[in-house]
């Protein structure tokens, strides 16, 4: 399947997260706020947005007890977050396609911070959809294929309402509607499944190599700073990592 997430890619930036766990667990739990808020409930059966993330938490093994006590205070009427999410597009080194998912309570500084990184390592911002044309939105679910049979598996994921799997080094990535996301995510859970990964993504349709060393260390650089943003809680790119 073309444009599949290439797990080497997501990989690279896993031990980074590993690393940076309490980091990643702040970025989830201001995602599953603004799911609470704008979806009015904290249930996830009555709310899709927060049991997409909550899918997203438990891939990243966020405790459920940081997943309830998040919950709860989204809920709690002395909450006073206010987040709105904001998306930047714009180009890395060699034209890679950069798409910058944020959650941020003051655009007057997320805006200039995401703009002086992608004008510093790569091309510079860009104007709304001036890449998000070359990305398809998908739910991705990433499975360790360690002792798993990859005919049992793409059976049970193509049972389970997913559209697609493939094999991919130590992985399998299963690709599904993001409307099927949430449905497809129990379903495997049901059949005793634990993932890697799991959340809804936007997937490149091609990749972009780079050759230059320069460009390399510059895309390193963009993607590292980027992601210590505390506001940015998703990057999505086109780079093809070897």
């Amino acid at each position: 399947m073309s444009g599949h997430s290439k797990w080497h890619n997501i990989q690279k930036t896993k031990g980074a997260a590993d690393a940076k766990r309490s980091q990643i667990f702040t970025k989830i739990a201001r995602e599953m706020i603004v799911a609470v808020k704008t979806g009015g409930s904290g249930d996830p059966a009555n709310n899709s947005r927060l049991a997409a993330v909550i899918a997203k938490a438990k891939a990243a093994n966020m405790p459920n007890d940081n997943i309830k006590r998040t919950i709860d205070k989204a809920l709690g009427a002395g909450n006073t977050d206010n987040f709105e999410s904001v998306v930047y597009e714009g180009y890395g080194p060699n034209g890679v396609a950069i798409i910058v998912d944020a959650l941020t309570d003051n655009r007057n500084r997320t805006a200039p911070e995401v703009r002086h990184l992608l004008d510093k390592y790569g091309k510079g911002l860009g104007a709304t959809g001036c890449v998000s044309w070359s990305f398809d939105k998908k739910g991705v679910i990433v499975l360790d294929s360690e002792d798993l049979d990859e005919d049992t598996v793409m059976m049970d994921a193509l049972e389970c309402g997913a559209d697609d799997m493939q094999a991919d080094d130590e992985v399998f990535e299963i690709y599904t509607d993001p409307d099927a996301f949430n449905d497809v995510v129990a379903a495997l859970e049901g059949k005793g499944y634990t993932f890697l990964e799991a959340s809804v993504q936007m997937v490149p349709q091609n990749y972009v190599k780079l050759t230059s060393e320069e460009d390399i260390k510059n895309m390193e650089k963009l993607l590292e700073f980027l992601e210590d943003n505390d506001d940015v809680q998703n990057v999505y790119h086109n780079w093809e990592q070897d």
